[in-house]
């Protein structure tokens, strides 16, 4: 299994912005297809959303399209056993990746979080969002999620397709027919970088090294925020240091809010060192994206523990001056819908905030240490 994915010259890509910006355009692409479709989600809910993909994925078999998904164990236990049958009796291919299983122990935290959907092998989408109502439909409180996807094109195509291809003959002990190249569409340099849970951790050693090496900007908005010794060393050393950092990090809406007291601990030496903490407001904050000088990175990694230690995540790397500037106009825009905490307001939290952080954090931590 490859570990690296080069840099590639001659791409195009688009950042697309909250489900009711990216869902129909991944729809309208599916729709469109003519050769092939790739899928690999992670949380797969039966819904609205879910059943407009599954009769477009329906409707592209039934014509001869090959279509091929990939879904987790564990995130894809609200798709029915309906849905599933509509899939299967289409001709539609589904894999389960790491079926949970009481024999398996700890081997059933692995799990596959990427978000990915590759059409005619030309045109790629990633980034963070899963095929749930959660992120366009709901009406509960702090939905629709915010989030973030990138349409691609051009010969960084390929390598998500490899990485697919990859695991889908880990899965299956088959592999898929190979396509036609990708042509040079644009001018974004650009590259796929990945976790595999322990073994490989590209995403964050390439962020971490454009941290180390940052001079003027650090900004960077995640969904749960856990990060380790190192993240949280090469951050405040950039602060020190005069770079302007940033976190946007989820508010009081998220669906695990054990996450979002236990990642308190961390704020104190963050905000001494200069790090500014910007916490989302208005809805649940899902996107992982950031931006270092005139590079950006977006896609499934939360740079969290938990993500680094058991899951698959991948992301792509950008170097294109227009795209590193839409994606910080966007981040810009979002601190605005922030609630920013700063140390003096930090130190004087009340009593039973510091004690029932300090419980989550101990719980984290005790979680952390399962191998």
């Amino acid at each position: 299994m490859r570990t690296r994915y080069p840099w590639r010259q001659g791409n195009r890509i688009e950042l697309l912005v909250d489900g009711e910006r990216f869902f129909p355009d991944m729809l309208q692409a599916l729709q469109s297809a003519r050769h092939s479709v790739l899928l690999e989600f992670y949380l797969l809910a039966s819904g609205d959303i879910a059943g407009r993909f599954i009769d477009a994925m329906q409707e592209a078999a039934s014509r001869g399209v090959m279509v091929k998904f990939l879904i987790d164990g564990f995130g894809g236990l609200k798709l029915s056993n309906g849905d599933r049958s509509r899939l299967q009796r289409a001709g539609v291919e589904l894999v389960v990746y790491n079926p949970l299983h009481w024999n398996k122990l700890t081997r059933n935290f692995a799990r596959d979080h990427r978000k990915l959907m590759v059409v005619d092998q030309q045109i790629a989408y990633i980034g963070g969002t899963g095929l749930s109502d959660v992120y366009w439909r709901a009406e509960q409180r702090g939905c629709p999620w915010h989030e973030v996807m990138a349409r691609v094109e051009g010969p960084v195509v390929q390598d998500l397709i490899g990485m697919y291809n990859d695991l889908w003959q880990r899965c299956t002990a088959r592999q898929l027919p190979p396509g036609a190249d990708s042509q040079p569409v644009g001018n974004s340099l650009m590259r796929v970088t990945t976790v595999q849970g322990m073994y490989q951790q590209q995403i964050k050693v390439s962020f971490l090294s454009r941290v180390n090496h940052s001079r003027q900007r650090v900004w960077m908005m995640t969904a749960y925020f856990l990060p380790s010794f190192s993240m949280r060393f090469a951050l405040r050393r950039a602060a020190r240091r005069g770079v302007d950092v940033r976190l946007i990090i989820a508010g009081p809406y998220t669906d695990q809010p054990w996450v979002f007291h236990a990642s308190k601990r961390y704020y104190r030496r963050l905000l001494k060192a200069g790090v500014r903490i910007f916490e989302y407001q208005p809805r649940f904050l899902h996107a992982k994206m950031a931006v270092v000088d005139e590079w950006a990175t977006l896609g499934s990694c939360n740079l969290d523990h938990w993500n680094l230690r058991w899951n698959l995540e991948a992301n792509i790397e950008v170097k294109q001056s227009e795209f590193v500037n839409q994606a910080a106009q966007l981040l810009r825009q979002d601190m605005q819908q922030c609630q920013e905490v700063t140390y003096e307001a930090w130190a004087r939290r009340p009593w039973h905030r510091k004690v029932r952080e300090l419980l989550w954090s101990w719980i984290s931590q005790l979680v952390l240490k399962i191998r």
